[in-house]
């Protein structure tokens, strides 16, 4: 059997130095015989509040340098049967979202060429809807399960109907994900109006409010989605930084106050292990508003959590 890649180790190579790719794994163009591929997006041309999410991704990687290959809380090993590797950034077209769209659709198709799963690190949420396009075709409709303080289905912000809050509107409506299958966690904030959320609900969705979730362990809730979607169906799990409180990750596009916390992530995250699982992002980090780097370090960890739980990951 053909050694895995390995993330370079600190007592081989100071952490502060080394590339700068996802936790100091190898750079590779070819993606034959990957099982996991971690590329970045850099946009925020689909953002209607605070921009600097195309920092998003070089920034996530930096801090991602501290991440060490064994998951001390769960026992999760995945560098010990996945082979991963940093693919680098797609190239968009940093002055048209709607070039971006097509850019990242057309990346996604040439990745799904290969048996490979894609962890993307973004970049604003409107990265989602393009790579959903891209993985019905090979899956058909999917579970979802996006955590998220918003639920990210406007009609159209003005008047664009492809942006980083229509995402599951036109997910929904082209029949990319299952709405019975959907799971909206961590909502909050003020709206519109009271259908702001009740419409997907209608729909569908199932949504826990950050408020139902307060003071409370995700443990029990990963387990009911778990449950809930089964072993077989393809699912697709699309993270936003912001469903954390401001708190914890201070440096994202559109903070609200009363989110989750960085353990509640983590416990969430740690019960989705059994999922079928064929796809993630990690969207919205915004470093300029965090010179601290803690929201690109939270988010880091994250895709960690994220790659331990995938399909075929080895436990120690």
């Amino acid at each position: 059997m053909a050694e895995k890649n390995q993330p370079i180790s600190g007592n081989d190579l100071a952490r502060f130095s080394g590339p700068g790719s996802f936790m100091r794994l190898p750079m590779v163009n070819d993606l034959k015989g990957l099982d996991v591929a971690v590329l970045g997006i850099p946009m925020d041309i689909g953002t209607s509040w605070r921009s600097g999410t195309r920092f998003g991704p070089k920034q996530v990687r930096s801090e991602s340098a501290m991440i060490r290959p064994y998951n001390m809380g769960t026992g999760a090993a995945p560098f010990d049967s996945l082979q991963v590797a940093d693919i680098g950034d797609l190239a968009i077209n940093t002055f048209s979202l709607s070039d971006s769209l097509r850019i990242i659709q057309e990346s996604y198709d040439a990745i799904m060429d290969y048996d490979v799963m894609p962890m993307a690190i973004g970049g604003d949420h409107s990265i989602t809807l393009p790579i959903l396009r891209t993985m019905h075709k090979r899956h058909g409709p999917m579970a979802l399960v996006h955590v998220d303080a918003h639920a990210d289905v406007n009609e159209d912000m003005f008047g664009e109907r492809e942006t980083h809050g229509t995402v599951f509107r036109r997910a929904y409506e082209e029949g990319l994900i299952d709405p019975a299958k959907t799971y909206q966690v961590g909502l909050r904030g003020s709206g519109y109006t009271a259908d702001d959320f009740k419409e997907a609900q209608g729909w569908g969705f199932q949504q826990f409010p950050a408020r139902d979730l307060w003071h409370r362990s995700l443990s029990s809730l990963g387990a009911e989605i778990r449950r809930d979607i089964g072993t077989e169906m393809p699912v697709y799990v699309s993270y936003d930084i912001d469903s954390l409180d401001p708190a914890y990750a201070p440096g994202t596009g559109t903070p609200e106050i009363g989110g989750l916390t960085t353990p509640q992530a983590m416990e969430l995250i740690a019960a989705l292990k059994g999922l079928n699982i064929v796809g993630c992002d990690l969207v919205e980090v915004s470093p300029p508003y965090d010179t601290s780097g803690n929201t690109a370090l939270t988010g880091a960890n994250i895709l960690f959590e994220l790659l331990c739980v995938l399909p075929g990951v080895a436990y120690r």
